[in-house]
């Protein structure tokens, strides 16, 4: 079973260049800007592979993901 992870996004590192949700359309969203926002910061373990792939694709490394 997975452990549980959380999100946390640093939103004035982001420049809102799109792969997170470009990559992880249910977990990440855009504000009206363009830039990255959470759509929830709590991911299920049916989205973490999402999540990781989103995060590890930001170039400005503004998205962590922490295990609990």
């Amino acid at each position: 079973m997975a452990c549980a992870v959380k999100l946390r996004l640093e939103g004035e590192r982001c420049a809102g260049h799109g792969r997170c949700y470009e990559l992880a359309p249910d977990v990440f969203g855009e504000d009206e800007r363009g830039h990255c926002r959470l759509l929830r910061e709590d991911v299920p373990a049916e989205l973490q592979e999402q999540a990781r792939l989103g995060v590890s694709n930001c170039p400005e490394r503004a998205i962590e993901i922490e295990s609990d």
